[in-house]
């Protein structure tokens, strides 16, 4: 009997993210479809940006994760349109953002705090952060560095 497409996205909701292991695949937003085409699994997947160095990674472990839960031969699909944007995230992975201590994107091109102390004083230091997908600020009262997931 195959497995209801409900409980498979609660499997994938406990894949993390390989750069940012606090926020699963599910809260990204880049599972984009998951179905079932006659006996076997497909799961489209949207990476954050072409040239992302997780991309496959990401589907390994998707595929690792279902292949435990019984999947035999499940398809990971690369759906690159529409492009994935910040949008995508759920809100439950915002939180989980900024409790790991990165600021979560806004339409307004900049954090709107401190993930640490919650100040509103803050500087950008450089575009380009730990990872291409991020940019590095920080906060002038704490003066803790912190990394923001830049809006695409």
């Amino acid at each position: 009997m195959k497995p209801a497409i409900d409980e498979i996205w609660g499997w994938l909701d406990q894949v993390p993210d390989p750069e940012i292991p606090v926020i699963s695949v599910v809260d990204l937003g880049i599972v984009r479809d998951v179905q079932w085409v006659g006996d076997q699994l497909d799961v489209a997947v949207t990476p954050t940006y072409s040239g992302c160095p997780a991309t496959r990674v990401i589907a390994m472990d998707i595929e690792t994760a279902l292949r435990d839960h019984g999947i035999a031969n499940p398809r990971i699909r690369t759906r690159i349109s529409p492009p994935w944007t910040t949008d995508w995230l759920s809100e439950k992975g915002r939180d989980r953002l900024r409790e790991f201590g990165i600021s979560p994107p806004r339409a307004a091109g900049g954090p709107d705090a401190c993930p640490r102390c919650g100040s509103t004083d803050v500087e950008k230091i450089s575009q380009f952060g730990s990872t291409p997908c991020k940019a590095h600020w920080r906060c002038r009262s704490c003066l803790e560095p912190f990394d923001y997931f830049k809006c695409i």
